[in-house]
Formats: structure tokens, C-alpha cells, sequence
């Protein structure tokens, strides 16, 4: 039998590193589990809705090259929380951290 743990899902198209890494370390400075996949849709709001909607947290995030979402279970397609085109490093962080403090029911940064 394989147990996931709950986690965020972080879908990807050519993402960039530096902003994929950034996510990964706003979501780990707030303790909440992620996961990475690679995928085949090229459309960022496919991309964030179908991660939120996969996820059993509720929350997603899309990457697509140096564009990035955040989206949460129950939003329309297209209709992200967050969203950044070439982000900065700190807005990259700030979208890992507020994707996590979404799941933990806090306020955004």
C-alpha cells in the first residue's frame, strides 16, 4: 500500500530553477510538504488549477518558463489567488510561503 502525504503539488512546464527553487523555500521556511511534476500542458492556468485540484490540500501552483500561480480547490480556472510574471526572487518566495499559509488558514504575506 502507498500512503502520500498531503501535500502541495507544484506543476511545472520548462520552469525556471531559480524560481522553482525560491517556491520551494517559501513553502519550507512555513512547514508544509510539496511536490514537484513535470508536465506536459503549456497553459499556466491549467497548470495551477489542476494542481490545486489534485492536491488534498487544496492549493496548487503552476509554473510555466518565468511565469507562476497560485490557486486554491473551488477557484474558476484562470481565477489564481497569486500570479507573477518574471517574478524576483522575493516574490517567488513570497508565493511558496503564501501558498503554505493558505493550507494553514493564516493570513498572506
Amino acid at each position: 500500500m502507498i500512503i502520500k502525504k498531503p501535500a502541495i503539488f507544484i506543476y511545472t512546464f520548462r520552469p525556471d530553477p531559480g524560481v522553482l527553487k525560491e517556491i520551494c523555500a517559501g513553502m519550507e521556511e512555513e512547514g508544509v510538504f510539496y511536490e514537484i511534476a513535470e508536465q506536459t500542458d503549456t497553459t499556466l492556468d491549467a497548470l495551477a488549477w489542476n494542481a490545486a485540484n489534485d492536491s488534498m490540500l487544496g492549493c496548487g501552483i503552476g509554473i510555466c518558463e518565468q511565469e507562476i500561480a497560485l490557486q486554491i480547490k473551488g477557484l474558476k480556472l484562470g481565477h489564481n489567488v497569486e500570479y507573477y510574471c518574471c517574478p524576483s526572487a522575493q516574490d517567488s518566495r513570497r508565493l511558496g510561503a503564501n501558498g503554505a499559509r493558505a493550507v494553514k488558514k493564516q493570513a498572506l504575506r
